[in-house]
Parts: C-alpha cells; structure tokens; sequence
C-alpha cells in the first residue's frame, strides 16, 4: 500500500491542477470520521440507500431470482461498515440461499470491524473479507466458477469520471459470466440546496474527514503538511450533476515529502481536488452502460427518488 500511496501521492502534486485520490480517506481516522459523516442530518445519500435495503431486500432478493439449490458469491466492492449490506444478508439467509459473501474493501480496519459485526449479528454466515483495491480485485472474479451477485452500493461509482465509470463498468462485465449480476447504488440528481450541504456540514465534519488525508500523507509517507494552512471547500452544479471537494491553500506555501527532494509549491486560493461526486439519472446511466455487457432489469428507490439501486444483468 505504502508505494503505492506514495507514487500516487507524488503523482498528484505534479499535477496541473492538483488532486488526490479520495480512495485513500480511509484509514482507521478517516473510517471513524466517515462514520460521523453518515450520521449528519444532511448526509442523505446513506438515509436513503438504508430505507430502500430495510424495506426493500425482500424485493430485492426476489429480483435476484437465483436458484436456492446452487452455490452464488455475493461480492461487494468498497464494502465499508456494512450496515445497509445485513438487511440483504439477512434475507438472503432467511429465505435459504447458499452463498458466500465476499466483502471487499481498501481499508483493512473496516474489513476486520465488519467482519467482527457480521459474525455477531449474523453467525450462520459465510463470510469471506478481503483487504485491497477493488480495482484490483475485478481479475479475481474469475477464479471461481460459482454464479456472482456484485454489490457496488453508496453511489461509490460517482467517485469516478464518467469515462473511467464507463470503462470500469465494462472491465467488471468483462470478468463476469453470463446471468451474472450487480446491484449498483447512484445517487440521482438534485438541486444544489439538497445535495451541498452532504458536501459541506454545518458541523465541519467532512472538512475534517478532508483534511485527515494530508495528516494521513504526514503520518505515513513523511510529508509536512501544515492542517492549519488549508480550507475544505465544495461545489456543486444541478445542471452538470457533480459534486467537487477540494483543499484550498490559505497561503503561498511549500510542501515536501520525507526522503524525496521534491518540492511542492502551493500558490494562496491555489485549489487541490480531492474527491468529485457524480449524480446521476436514466440517460447518464446509459451512457456509462453502452458497450458493456449490462442490461438493466430492475430498480429500487427511496420514498423521496434521491437515491436508485439498480439491479443489472450481464445478458451478452
């Protein structure tokens, strides 16, 4: 991890403009401040993807139409806490499947903690959690012959670029079989005064959760990031549908990294994306499926339509 922290790191200081991958928030600090996020009254995204899998797994379950008889992996990339994930466990141990589930996520303290908690609240379960990239793990899905329910949910595809959400998308399919299906969570567009402040809380929580990658880089890979010197700061455009962080430099500023001569300058206001948020609706959806192998053959919404999970097949 460590080098390839550090590569991606030094690659995005480089950059014109700057940026950082917001796959490396979470460590066991960020995981903890995450966790405060999703409890925000105006985080909404998990609210509403949780409504639609405590009412819905049932349905959801039925949608799946997989065969009690056979033997299924249920794969979920960037599995987190896996607090909406139980409800669809649950139902899929209570009505009698056999299947595995293969949790996936790039911080290993999350996977311990929900691997703890499953076997608590669901001991019966076969559960089988795995630390890393899901990126990385796509060519692993074909190292077993057993019919795959992948779980991609908290619209964690809107941290991708639409082009890489379209080539990440055929990627998947591509290591997939035929009937194989995924249950992609997307959060759909909506106006600015409902879907900034999931961005930008009163409470300063995600600012914190932001700042905690420089004094992650700080903390493993040597960097002297003053915390004090730099701003969070969000956008969002209802007409573009995405939502932009980013950390803002309050002053002209120079950074280095322990054990390399690079120099980074930051000028004052200087922006540094950290994250982007894509929203979605049916024909940007499309868009991201044309050329894969997907189908989509079913969805699920909350009561107030801000979020879908949409249940798609590999047909091709």
């Amino acid at each position: 991890m460590s080098e390839s922290f550090l590569a991606d790191v030094r690659a995005g200081l480089s950059s014109s403009p700057k940026s950082l991958s917001s796959k490396y928030f979470y460590d066991a600090a960020g995981d903890a401040l995450f966790v405060q996020i999703m409890a925000l009254p105006e985080y909404y995204l998990t609210r509403a993807e949780m409504e639609i899998f405590a009412t819905q797994a049932n349905d959801i379950v039925a949608a799946f139409d997989q065969d009690k008889n056979v033997q299924f992996e249920v794969i979920e990339l960037g599995a987190g806490d896996g607090t909406k994930t139980v409800h669809l466990l649950r139902a899929l141990l209570e009505r009698g499947y056999d299947f595995e589930y293969i949790p996936v996520d790039i911080s290993a303290n999350a996977m311990q903690g929900l691997e703890r908690d499953l076997r608590q609240q669901l001991p019966e379960l076969n559960i089988n959690p795995k630390a890393g990239d899901y990126f990385e793990m796509l060519g692993e899905l074909r190292s077993t012959k057993h019919p795959k329910i992948i779980l991609f949910l908290g619209s964690n595809i809107g941290n991708l670029l639409d082009q890489e959400a379209a080539e990440f998308m055929s990627s998947l399919a591509a290591n997939l079989m035929l009937g194989d299906k995924l249950l992609l969570g997307v959060d759909l567009i909506k106006s600015a005064d409902i879907v900034l402040p999931a961005y930008n809380d009163k409470s300063g929580i995600t600012r914190q959760f932001n700042l905690n990658l420089l004094q992650r880089i700080n903390r493993e890979l040597g960097g002297n990031f003053d915390v004090a010197k730099f701003e969070h700061y969000a956008e969002y455009d209802a007409n573009e549908g995405i939502a932009r962080s980013f950390l803002v430099s309050k002053l002209d500023q120079i950074v280095t990294l322990e054990g390399s001569n690079d120099e980074y300058s930051f000028a004052q206001g200087e922006r540094m994306k950290v994250e982007i948020s894509r929203k979605y609706d049916d024909k940007i959806l499309g868009h991201i499926l044309h050329g894969s192998a997907f189908d989509i053959v079913d969805s699920f919404s909350d009561a107030n339509r801000y979020f879908t999970d949409y249940l798609l097949e590999i047909v091709s």
